[in-house]
């Protein structure tokens, strides 16, 4: 590799989501000039939500993209050095840490913030990609409040699906749960839970074939896996809940995660395993998963970030 494809900065970002975004604000109000590289998806999942009405101070809602172009622009103002790339390859082994973008570029740098994000799984339906966002959703916790009163479909069996399941319940007149086997992996607890909501119906041996509308969902054809029938269910929103994946593959060997692959941090800190290190956002919170607690560890990595580099003479 020749030296010109190097480049030596202080503060690297890897991601732009709401974690991303934020700990460039904070970086570059701290004078660490952070470079951000923004990644596969520019503004991360929610560039893929339409109505956000949960993020304090938009009073009125905002659309996803426009919200994370809003993060963007703030954090470039303060002086943030936000770019188009995607980082590929990592050697945590020594100062300055080494980060590939693109196969290319080598950027050396004295601490990483790491905000990757994680990326919904989905059933893989043509249907379900071309109504994403038109009734069809991987957060019920963000778009269920939009189908208030109305039917609703949701996939899944884990601990995940129930409580979304339980969640819609309270907003929907009706959740039509679609399970693939003939149990639930979810814990005992949110199995009783579930099954004691009078308004949750369960479709045990199910598995989606269709989400039917045109501009949006209005109906979902199911298939019974046993005996092969299918019958249709009209419903408004169609919710997947079959789990979400880290965007950590590039720090597996490096950084310590969970069996699913969520980057572990120090509790209460966003300090990895390696110092000047730190994850924020949904690579390492597989809880919450919301906008604003995104936006919550991206603050938290880029003051620790700035103090350890305090603490290491290199601020």
């Amino acid at each position: 590799m020749d030296n010109k494809a190097t480049e030596k900065v202080h503060c690297l970002i890897i991601g732009s989501g709401p974690a991303g975004y934020t700990a460039a604000i904070y970086a570059a109000r701290a004078n660490l000039k952070p470079v951000l590289y923004q990644g596969i998806q520019p503004g991360g999942q929610l560039t893929i939500t339409t109505e956000v009405e949960n993020y304090p101070g938009y009073a009125d809602g905002v659309q996803g993209p426009e919200m994370m172009v809003d993060f963007e622009k703030q954090a470039t103002r303060m002086g943030a050095d936000v770019r188009f790339g995607l980082a590929t390859k990592v050697d945590f082994s020594e100062q300055p840490y080494k980060v590939w973008i693109d196969d290319e570029k080598l950027i050396e740098a004295d601490a990483v913030i790491i905000a990757t994000g994680a990326s919904a799984k989905w059933l893989g339906l043509e249907s379900e990609e071309r109504l994403n966002g038109f009734g069809v959703s991987a957060c019920a916790v963000c778009d269920g409040f939009f189908f208030r009163g109305k039917e609703v479909a949701i996939v899944g069996a884990g601990d995940t699906a129930a409580e979304e399941a339980l969640y819609l319940s309270k907003l929907c007149s009706a959740v039509h749960m679609f399970v693939r086997r003939d149990e639930m992996r979810a814990s005992k607890v949110m199995q009783e839970r579930v099954f004691k909501t009078p308004n949750i119906k369960i479709y045990w041996n199910t598995e989606t074939e269709e989400i039917l509308g045109e501009n949006k969902t209005e109906a979902v054809r199911i298939k019974n896996i046993k005996t092969g029938e299918s019958q249709t269910i009209p419903v408004s929103g169609f919710f997947v809940a079959i789990g979400h994946e880290p965007n950590s593959t590039i720090f597996k060997g490096w950084l310590e995660m969970d069996e699913a692959g969520y980057l572990k941090t120090i509790p209460g800190t966003t300090k990895t395993n390696v110092e000047g290190v730190f994850a924020a956002g949904d690579v390492q919170d597989k809880v919450y998963r919301q906008a604003v607690t995104a936006a919550g560890t991206g603050c938290m990595a880029a003051l620790d970030a700035e103090r350890w580099l305090g603490e290491k003479g290199l601020h």
